[in-house]
């Protein structure tokens, strides 16, 4: 049936460039047809699956998903007590995190309108199975799936992420119950005073100066790093260390927090592993090796591992855990390099011990045990007495490898575990360390099928300076050797390039490691609160807005898809995300309308209340494409967006390019042929509402939009919808909105100084020659 444009499309024009053969028109869109940012079986057609690098719907379509983290408020109890923590920790509960039941509608409805409906679903160890081992809490699962039963209402799915900071809140991040590091032998009242961990962060702390981006410091500190060593390698660097299993008898210590982790990972897949919204499962945000691979006892990696304020070294760490006071380096922010050690301080003068006397080790240190190191009474000193324990194994002298030797097989028996008891179709996510490039060593037979690539970025010099400008840095390529002059970029254009190097040697890293795998971009954020929180004062975001625009443009030339940190209903100007002083969600209920104000239609206005930069995060983009996408650019001063996709061709044609890592030269054989010609584009209402569409590239009945589902659909007519053809529109809105900010770069700003100042030069050096030649 085909029927003439509809009422909300009456104000858009077509401009066709390329007088295409006519085809009949687009068929109208059904009242019940979903939208381009559905993802619901009704939307997809029933499924999503993984086809090469991409994600297809069941027809044939690939699918660009992007959404949001749900939520950063996940990685601390609802009853959670600045004042009183870590008391209490077997009687929190995460009931209501990210938001309460009822609240749900609103939220969804929100990101619907904002066209992110792909969501990393936050969960900690803690919020299932913080009493004790095997004790679940059941409210809280049945909350968590109450709440994804919700989402494909509005069109939303999700896969379950277990989150992770430094381990757990009770070592300064989240994750893992404290009853884990009771368990190994930790003191949880006995670890702030020799170092052992950094709790400001988690007590509300982190937001001056002296405490911002402290927290990563504590992958270095002796209970995290203990933790992971333990819980990765613990058969193999602490083969003494016997734990109190479940049922009363003594196991290794691997077996104990591994056995546990696979069980409370059992229990969550077998809750969730049923309902549409769920797509799959992460095993855990950004895994870190704790001592394994640890180059040397008396220093750090400066360039893997943050050095800021009190860095004690694995061997200081030692000693101060065992109640000895030492010398430990203290650390500032400096230029040209990131950080320098300014000075020396004797710390834990009290003599804390980390250790429990009545736990484990009876009060020793676990690496002291093991013959790590030793205290000689004569000297009244610490000795380091196996210098290579942690890079070599102790039995065979043989030189480990944390991803190939770990890693690999636990990802591989987890996934194994998590399938068991949902579905062999879930999809898995994981991710390698961070800031490090997928290993060329996680090879096909490493790896479990049906697998995504999850890794994150941040601009690494935004977050640690908490400041934004005109000049950045790359420190992704400084860190590995880059000439310094080529790591620094000027202007917005120059961020927009600098992110997008940085983000495509991540993904092209991701293919040449993994081959045809999808990669989607776990975390990637910006702090709210940059430039000693202005913003907060003038209410004009304009840094935020360039840096998230830079950020998400460089997401776009990668066609990755991404979930943004974060979407935090508890974000507020003071307290930020309430951890560790971080402050990177864009929206705030306090902000907000009440709920009995809001309407949830996709156009609603009255969802925009509490988004800060919306701008540039609600953006047009390819939702599902008929074909293989090639290249997308949108420009947000001017609401312009051009989009190139290639019609998948047959293995012998001519057009299709040989595959390879590269972002610009995806497969363009091998996938199979759509079933439907319809491209959908979401289109935000924020950004054609009282504007008129200009369509060049396809032919008038070759499209058709859809105001009140936010969705473009292009659907080139058959004659020329061939396999190898390549499709290039460009859409632009008329009037075209206020520019956003100047779109600037070097030449913009100084040329017209660097001119000036080379003819100046010139007429100096003409003017010294004629000098000359007058003398002679």
């Amino acid at each position: 049936m085909s029927l003439s444009r509809t009422d909300s499309e009456a104000s858009f024009i077509l401009v066709d460039d390329t007088a295409a053969p006519q085809a009949s028109p687009l068929p109208r869109p059904h009242p019940n047809e979903t939208f381009a940012h559905d993802w619901s079986s009704s939307g997809t057609g029933g499924k999503l699956y993984i086809h090469g690098r991409h994600i297809l719907d069941a027809y044939g379509r690939v699918c660009n998903l992007r959404g949001v983290n749900l939520s950063g408020n996940c990685k601390t109890p609802v009853n959670h007590d600045h004042d009183s923590f870590p008391a209490n920790h077997a009687d929190v509960t995460f009931v209501g995190r990210p938001f309460p039941l009822e609240q749900a509608p609103d939220h969804f409805a929100r990101l619907r309108k904002w066209g992110l409906t792909f969501v990393r679903f936050l969960v900690t160890w803690e919020a299932v199975e913080h009493t004790a081992p095997g004790v679940y809490d059941t409210e809280y699962l049945d909350y968590v799936h109450a709440l994804l039963s919700l989402m494909p209402q509005f069109g939303l799915v999700a896969f379950v992420a277990l989150h992770q900071d430094v381990w757990s809140r009770y070592s300064g991040g989240s994750g893992a119950p404290a009853w884990t590091l009771e368990a190994v032998g930790f003191d949880l009242h006995g670890l702030e005073e020799p170092g052992a961990a950094w709790l400001r962060g988690v007590r509300g702390g982190g937001h001056t100066e002296e405490e911002r981006g402290l927290w990563p410091c504590g992958y270095q500190k002796l209970a995290a790093a203990t933790m992971a060593t333990c819980f990765w390698a613990g058969d193999m660097f602490a083969p003494k260390l016997k734990v109190k299993g479940k049922d009363g008898k003594e196991v290794p210590v691997q077996e104990f927090l591994q056995g546990a982790f696979l069980d409370m990972w059992a229990t969550v897949a077998a809750k969730l592993g049923d309902l549409e919204a769920v797509l799959g499962f992460e095993i855990m945000n950004e895994p870190h090796r704790g001592y394994i691979e640890l180059q040397s006892m008396h220093s750090f990696d400066y360039n893997t591992d943050l050095h800021l304020a009190h860095v004690p070294t694995a061997f200081q760490s030692f000693m101060l855990g065992a109640g000895h006071p030492t010398a430990v380096g203290h650390w500032t922010r400096s230029f040209p390099v990131p950080t320098r050690l300014t000075s020396h301080k004797v710390i834990n003068t009290a003599g804390q011990k980390a250790w429990r006397e009545d736990g484990p080790t009876k009060g020793k240190c676990l690496w002291e045990v093991h013959g790590v190191w030793g205290w000689d009474e004569t000297k009244n000193e610490g000795v380091v007495l196996r210098e290579n324990y942690f890079k070599r194994d102790p039995q065979s002298s043989r030189e480990i490898d944390w991803y190939t030797d770990f890693f690999y097989p636990f990802l591989n028996r987890w996934a194994e575990r998590v399938r068991s008891v949902s579905s062999p179709e879930k999809v898995i996510l994981a991710e390698s360390i961070p800031n490090e490039f997928c290993p060329e060593s996680w090879t096909k037979d490493r790896r479990p099928p049906n697998m995504i690539y999850a890794p994150h970025w941040y601009d690494l010099n935004a977050l640690f300076l908490k400041a934004f400008s005109d000049f950045s840095v790359n420190v992704q390529g400084l860190s590995r050797g880059m000439f310094p002059l080529k790591g620094f970029y000027w202007g917005q254009k120059g961020a927009r390039d600098n992110f997008s190097l940085q983000i495509r040697n991540i993904v092209e890293a991701g293919y040449q490691a993994l081959g045809e795998t999808p990669i989607i971009i776990g975390e990637c954020g910006i702090p709210m609160d940059m430039n000693k929180k202005e913003a907060f004062e003038t209410d004009r975001w304009h840094w935020q807005m360039k840096m998230m625009d830079a950020m998400i443009t460089a997401l776009e030339r990668s066609l990755v898809g991404f979930t943004l940190w974060n979407y935090n209903p508890d974000n507020d100007d003071h307290t930020g995300d309430d951890w560790n002083g971080e402050n990177f969600s864009w929206f705030s209920q306090k902000r907000a309308l009440p709920s009995s104000w809001l309407d949830h239609a996709q156009t609603s206005p009255t969802l925009d209340n509490g988004g800060r930069i919306l701008r540039a995060v609600v953006r047009p983009y390819p939702a599902k494409t008929a074909g293989v996408p090639l290249k997308f650019e949108y420009e947000i001063n001017t609401g312009t967006f051009t989009y190139e996709w290639a019609v998948p061709s047959s293995p012998s044609s001519p057009f299709a390019p040989s595959a390879g890592p590269a972002v610009a030269t995806p497969p363009r054989t091998g996938l199979p042929a759509p079933t439907t010609n319809r491209t959908e584009i979401f289109v935000p209402a924020t950004l054609s509402e009282g504007r008129t569409l200009l369509v060049r590239g396809l032919a008038s009945t070759e499209w058709a939009h859809d105001a009140a589902r936010q969705t473009l659909i292009l659907a080139p007519a058959a004659v020329r919808n061939t396999p190898g053809t390549v499709h290039r529109v460009t859409v632009l809105v008329s009037p075209e909105p206020k520019d956003t900010f100047v779109l600037n770069d070097f030449w913009d700003d100084w040329g017209t100084h660097v001119i000036l100042a080379g003819a100046a030069s010139v007429a100096l050096v003409a003017v010294l020659v004629l000098c000359l030649q007058g003398m002679l």
